[in-house]
């Protein structure tokens, strides 16, 4: 297909290097979104391209004076033609030479590889696909920037139930892994990604295709150089059931390929986990955390593994309800209170970890056992797990899935200290970040979140964090992500700072935008991209969970052509269709 004539530079406002005015030619049009290229001769006879993607358009009565004169014009009583215009803001320009676009000049829209060339994707040695353009051509994202080699991290933010927000992270997951980008079959089949479920059971399906799949949805995959259908290689954790001693999974609807996660009460001591029960950050503003960290070096030296549970000074312990009943006997008693606070602490202090610690019981005596401890095993470790690891959280209180969360990375990072090397990598998908990684106050979440944010790309730990407010979590987290990418923004949040990357015309667009679209910014392209991804080919609920055979999945490529269905096929998720 070869460029389009859409109109010619402005005269009658300024143009400079960076942006400049298109007058729409009639017959054409020009759309939020479009790439158009332009071209400017030098006096040495060279010719310098330029490109840009349109962030605004208007349309106007030329030769009217008042308001009033547009009901005149539709009668016919007064002379006036309608023109619109359309403003480009520039990506690039080559050579590199900054003029700006002489006024008259030809404007083109670009496709092929001239649109290639104005967003950069011919410069991307390693594309990793995000969806589709307003033009209905797919948009990529460098992999570079992604996973470690030039930048890490994404950071997704949008309103709850409206911005797709998993959905998306869970797209650029897939995309990631199916698309070819990591090198060989070994380097993909060994990178590891980890995601937490906190919403219903939605993502413990991943491994389903999704039943809703259609000629449509597979085409759109196909344009985009992936296959339409689930994540190979799942293993999925759950926590045990309240109460249950055999230690069953607390899941209703999966039955099988699911294990149960759990720490012993020696791990509980040896790992020093103890902080990890006050992860709150409110937690860390309280005078009672220096009783939590003596505590924590006195589990250390006192803790013995005994079968079924530990031993504290002769004491046998066999279950959490226990260690804390224990604790605080110690910590009531005049006598041993110091040895294990190692220092004077006001009593008032001490007991106001104590009902803290009281009141942990219930939430985290299913997730800390000493009558497990001989079962099979049940520690969350992504190196000897499958490609994809899914923890689930939903069934757990808010105070057992910060420890969840906050002991699991601290694992998986130290792990990955221990060996140095960046490879194989690690995406992390983590919900409601700012409940994690807050801005104001600290906790050993946090500084986990921290390290991950700052050292993680050396060591290949990838964070894909998502929240609702990027104005609420820790500034350093949302800085260090390369990619920043933002969905339905509530109006005030959309005014924050933190959004200073969209221009005002797509921040306005972002209190509008359906399910679906997202704005994405990276390092490479000047303006964040408005794309669309396809419906998710995975099961996003139990009801859509099945395993259609793979002939019918190739009869339906085969049998559909791609460019015609691909505007049906994006953004084809409406409000009653939000996987998550």
């Amino acid at each position: 297909m070869t460029d389009q004539t859409v109109g010619r530079v402005l005269g009658t406002s300024d143009a400079t290097p960076l942006q400049f005015w298109v007058a729409v030619a009639p017959g054409a049009y020009l759309q939020l979104d479009d790439v158009v290229v332009t071209g400017r001769e030098l006096p040495d006879g060279s010719t310098v391209t330029i490109a840009g993607v349109v962030t605004a358009v208007r349309a106007r009565h030329e030769g009217a004076m008042f308001d009033s004169d547009v009901f005149a014009i539709a009668d016919g009583a007064l002379p006036a033609q309608i023109q619109e215009a359309a403003e480009v803001t520039t990506t690039r320009v080559d050579p590199e030479v900054y003029v700006p676009p002489s006024p008259g000049a030809v404007v083109r829209r670009a496709t092929g590889d001239a649109r290639a060339g104005a967003l950069y994707f011919d410069r991307m040695d390693r594309r990793v696909p995000m969806g589709f353009g307003r033009d209905g051509e797919p948009v990529y994202l460098n992999a570079d920037f992604l996973d470690g080699s030039r930048g890490a991290h994404v950071s997704i933010s949008g309103i709850s139930g409206v911005a797709t927000k998993t959905s998306f992270a869970t797209f650029l997951l897939y995309s990631m892994l199916r698309s070819g980008v990591l090198g060989g079959a070994g380097e993909a089949a060994n990178t590891r990604a980890l995601i937490f479920n906190v919403k219903g059971e939605d993502l413990l399906f991943l491994d389903h295709p999704n039943t809703r799949l259609d000629e449509r949805t597979v085409a759109a995959y196909g344009k985009l150089g992936l296959p339409a259908g689930a994540f190979r290689d799942v293993r999925v954790y759950a926590p045990p059931r309240a109460g249950d001693s055999s230690g069953t999974p607390d899941v209703g609807s999966r039955q099988t390929g699911i294990d149960p996660f759990y720490w012993t009460l020696a791990e509980f001591c040896k790992d020093s986990l103890l902080p990890f029960v006050f992860a709150d950050a409110d937690d860390e503003r309280q005078q009672y955390t220096m009783v939590v960290h003596a505590v924590t070096a006195h589990l250390v030296k006192v803790a013995v593994p005994a079968e079924g549970g530990i031993s504290v000074e002769g004491r046998r312990i066999n279950g959490y309800a226990d260690l804390v009943d224990f604790i605080v006997d110690q910590l009531s008693d005049e006598e041993t209170r110091h040895a294990w606070t190692g220092s004077a602490v006001g009593l008032g202090t001490v007991n106001a970890f104590a009902r803290r610690l009281i009141s942990s019981k219930r939430d985290l005596a299913r997730l800390i056992r000493g009558d497990l401890a001989q079962r099979r095993p049940h520690s969350i470790n992504t190196a000897e797990s499958a490609q994809l690891t899914v923890v689930d959280l939903h069934n757990l209180p808010d105070r057992a899935q910060r420890f969840v969360v906050g002991v699991t990375l601290k694992r998986e990072f130290e792990r990955k200290e221990k060996t140095g090397s960046a490879n194989p990598k690690l995406f992390v998908v983590l919900d409601e970040l700012n409940k994690y990684a807050p801005r104001e106050g600290a906790s050993p979440i946090k500084d986990v979140l921290l390290d991950i944010a700052e050292r993680g790309r050396s060591l290949g730990v990838i964070l894909i964090g998502c929240q609702q407010t990027a104005s609420e979590v820790e500034r350093r987290i949302v800085t260090n992500s390369a990619v920043k990418v933002v969905g339905r923004l509530d109006p005030a949040e959309a005014s924050r700072t933190e959004y200073g990357f969209l221009p005002p015309a797509q921040r306005q667009r972002a209190l509008i935008a359906k399910p679906g679209t997202m704005f994405v910014s990276q390092p490479d392209i000047p303006v964040p991209l408005c794309i669309e991804f396809p419906f998710p080919g995975w099961a996003t609920r139990p009801a859509e969970a099945g395993t259609p055979p793979d002939s019918a999945l190739r009869s339906v490529v085969q049998k559909t052509d791609p460019f015609a269905v691909v505007g049906a096929a994006v953004g084809g998720i409406s409000d009653d269709e939000i996987p998550f």
